[in-house]
């Protein structure tokens, strides 16, 4: 079984939250991973998401440090949409 992972950078321009992550999230850019299987079954190639992860800030800890959260893409997303319908 074959995967691929996509990495890409998206940008909140108001606090948000998602269930998977306690607490409000402030506004920001964050990485997001996902990975993904293939599904080859010889005549068609698909995928099946197995995961997607958010990078957050560590609070309260010093420097660079950095906290990976296993998220739901479908809520990222529907949390982005609603971000961008909030813009001025």
């Amino acid at each position: 079984m074959t995967g691929r992972t996509t990495r890409r950078s998206v940008t909140f321009s108001q606090p948000f939250s998602l269930s998977d992550i306690e607490g409000i999230q402030p506004a920001g850019t964050y990485r997001v991973q996902t990975v993904d299987v293939s599904l080859d079954d010889g005549s068609s190639l698909s995928y099946r998401r197995i995961s997607t992860t958010i990078e957050l800030p560590d609070v309260g800890a010093a420097g660079l440090r950095r906290r990976v959260m296993t998220i739901d893409a479908l809520e990222l997303e529907a949390a982005l949409t609603k971000d961008g319908a909030l813009i001025p």
